[in-house]
C-alpha cells in the first residue's frame, strides 16, 4: 500500500462511507445518563483524558478521573470553545444529569485538573444553569471525520448560540459525524450538516426532537431508543419528554417488549391525551465489509433494530 492509499480523504472516510451505505442512525446513542464536562485549552491527544495532569507533580490524572467516573456512571469529555480561547478567564467544569425527571446542568470554575476529584466527590456543587448545552465532536486525533465534519457544525452553532456551544472530545459513532449532543436530555444527533445545526437547537427550545437526525437519547438503553423511534414514525408526538419507557421486558433472544407513555394532542391545541404504547422490537448484527471508524478494521458488525408490533391502548 502506498502513502496515497493511507492518507485521510474525506470522500473515503468512515462518515462518507456510512452515508453511501445509508447506515441507520436509529438506536445508536451510547449510554450516557450523566456527563462530566472538562474545559481543556491544550491539544487533545487520541485518548482525551491522558491530558489531565496534577498541577504540582505533573503526574497523569486521567486514569483516576476515568475510574471515579465509571464508579459513578458518569461520562467524562473534554470541551473547548470554537475558534476562541480566553486564557484570561478561569476554565470551567460542567456536571449534567440526563435521567428522566432529573435533567439538570451545573457549572463551576476549574482552577486545576485535580479539582475534578472534588467535583466528583460532591465537595463543589457548582451553580445550576437553565441554559441547554450543545456538544459537537471535533476530536480529530481520535477520528479525522469528526474534525472535518464537526468543526463547520461547531462554527454554525457558535454563530447562533455562542454561550451554549462547545466542541467536545470523542462521544462515539465516528461514522455518523458530524455528531451533536444536546444536554441535559442527552439527545445524540448524527450526520448533522452545518445548514441544519441551528434547527436542532431551535427545536429543542420548543421542546421537540428532530427525528430524521436523531440517534437516540443516551439516557435510555438501545431497545428503548428503537421503540421510541418506531413510535414517532407511527405519528406519536416528537416532544422531548414524550414516549418515556414504563417497562422493558425481554421476551426472547435479542427481542424486547417496551411499554411507552405517549401524550398526543398538544400540536393541534387540543387537550393532551395520555396513552400507553406497546412496542415489540428485535436486534440483529449484520457483518459489513467496511471500517466503522477511520482507524478501524474490516469486516465489522452493525446492529439493526426491527419493529415487530406496535399497539396503542
Amino acid at each position: 500500500m502506498d502513502l496515497g492509499d493511507i492518507r485521510y480523504r474525506p470522500e473515503t472516510g468512515c462518515a462518507a462511507q456510512a452515508d453511501l451505505r445509508h447506515d441507520s442512525l436509529t438506536a445508536t446513542a451510547p449510554p450516557a445518563e450523566r456527563w462530566l464536562l472538562i474545559e481543556s485549552r491544550s491539544a487533545w491527544p487520541r485518548q482525551a483524558l491522558t491530558s489531565l495532569r496534577n498541577s504540582s507533580s505533573g503526574a497523569e490524572l486521567g486514569d483516576v478521573v476515568a475510574r471515579r467516573c465509571r464508579e459513578l456512571s458518569i461520562r467524562p469529555v473534554l470541551i473547548r470553545r470554537y475558534g476562541r480561547v480566553d486564557r484570561a478567564g478561569p476554565r470551567r467544569w460542567g456536571l449534567v444529569d440526563c435521567r428522566p425527571g432529573r435533567e439538570l446542568v451545573r457549572w463551576g470554575d476549574l482552577p486545576t485538573d485535580e479539582h475534578l476529584l472534588n467535583v466528583l466527590a460532591g465537595k463543589d456543587v457548582g451553580v445550576v444553569s437553565t441554559a441547554p448545552v450543545y456538544l459537537v465532536c471535533t476530536h480529530g486525533r481520535h477520528d479525522a471525520c469528526c474534525a472535518v465534519r464537526g468543526r463547520p457544525v461547531a462554527a454554525a452553532l457558535t454563530a447562533a448560540y455562542p454561550e451554549r456551544t462547545w466542541e467536545c472530545s470523542h462521544i462515539g459513532g465516528d461514522r455518523f459525524a458530524a455528531n451533536v449532543v444536546v444536554l441535559p436530555h442527552g439527545l445524540f444527533y448524527g450526520h448533522v450538516a452545518p445548514t441544519r445545526a441551528a434547527e436542532l437547537a431551535k427545536q429543542y427550545d420548543e421542546g421537540a426532537v428532530v427525528p430524521d437526525l436523531l440517534r437516540g437519547s443516551g439516557a435510555f438503553v438501545p431497545p428503548v431508543q428503537a421503540a421510541q423511534h418506531f413510535a414517532r414514525a407511527a405519528g406519536h408526538s416528537p416532544a422531548v419528554d414524550n414516549l418515556l419507557p414504563q417497562t422493558v421486558e425481554v421476551i426472547g433472544e435479542h427481542r424486547w417488549r417496551i411499554l411507552l407513555a405517549s401524550t398526543n394532542g398538544t400540536a393541534s391545541g387540543s387537550s393532551p391525551v395520555r396513552r400507553l404504547i406497546a412496542v415489540e422490537v428485535s436486534a440483529r448484527l449484520d457483518t459489513v465489509d467496511a471500517r466503522l471508524t477511520c482507524a478501524g478494521s474490516s469486516p465489522a458488525q452493525i446492529r439493526h433494530f426491527e419493529l415487530h408490533n406496535l399497539t396503542t391502548a
